[in-house]
């Protein structure tokens, strides 16, 4: 049973949001403003899960984060998908005139960009977290300072929201992972997607070849992600996401991949969260 779980970010973070509605308000939070100290966090035993984001509707795939998965051999036993909606907070009695400069993860300020180009004044700062920058405000007072968090940030950090969604896609939705040291508790009869990593030689067709073999075996692609092997040029690991009705499909398909694909690997087996 997860009792639990490492975070990026502080508490109000979207990962903070991310752990009550998987798990439920009771499980314990380890707060890293890194996702290597959520890492760590796990590997020491001191956490039972993490919460990874892994991509966003609007700003794509959080690359860095799969390669964390993969090189520290982590397994991925659920999914979660949040509707996220930035909000632009400061401290009380003041306006986006007032606000000077605005501090936030890169991934929201990249999410948010349009809705900065109507007010150049204000200068776009990267930062580790975007609840932590809330929390810095709200504690060290600072005036014509800006956030961009959520709602429950706002309302822990007592800060005054000057413009609600920002987000340049209203309809805007980060995919978490939940991860963990040891593998899924999932019952198999509730597995129908998984997440695999694999790496082809540079021919012609491999790739199509295997992604023949998904389809002869039932499986339905829903993602694809190719990372540059760093120690070999222009060699490229793929990550693949695919549903299945049954896991048998999901098995034969795994026996084939074996054979024909280099260094191939489980990431996770788990339920689709999307049904």
């Amino acid at each position: 049973m997860i009792t639990s779980v490492a975070i990026q970010g502080i508490k109000g973070s979207f990962h903070h949001i991310v752990s009550q509605q998987f798990f439920d308000e009771t499980v314990s939070i380890s707060e890293n403003l890194t996702f290597d100290g959520v890492v760590d966090s796990v590997l020491n035993t001191e956490h039972s899960a993490a919460i990874m984001a892994i991509e966003n509707s609007i700003a794509g795939s959080i690359i860095p984060n799969y390669a964390l998965i993969d090189n520290y051999n982590l397994h991925i036993v659920g999914e979660h998908y949040l509707d996220i909606q930035h909000h632009l907070m400061a401290l009380p009695n003041q306006t986006i005139d007032d606000i000077k400069e605005v501090y936030s993860h890169p991934m929201a300020l990249l999410q948010c960009k349009t809705f900065f180009k109507q007010f150049p004044h204000i200068k776009l700062i990267e930062d580790k977290d975007t609840a932590e920058v809330a929390q810095r405000i709200q504690s060290k007072q600072l005036k014509h300072v800006a956030a961009i968090a959520s709602q429950l940030a706002a309302e822990l950090f007592e800060l005054q929201i000057l413009a609600e969604s920002i987000q340049t896609i209203k309809h805007n939705e980060t995919r978490f992972f939940i991860v963990k040291t040891k593998n899924s508790e999932v019952l198999e009869k509730d597995i129908n997607k998984a997440s695999i990593k694999f790496e082809l030689d540079h021919k012609r067709g491999s790739l199509a070849t295997i992604l023949n073999v998904l389809s002869d075996c039932k499986l339905n692609l829903t993602k694809i992600q190719s990372l540059p092997k760093i120690e070999t040029p222009w060699k490229y690991a793929f990550f693949v996401d695919v549903t299945f009705e049954m896991y048998s499909d999901f098995k034969k398909a795994k026996s084939i991949i074996e054979i024909m694909a280099q260094d191939f690997k489980v990431l996770g087996e788990y339920k689709n969260a999307r049904l």
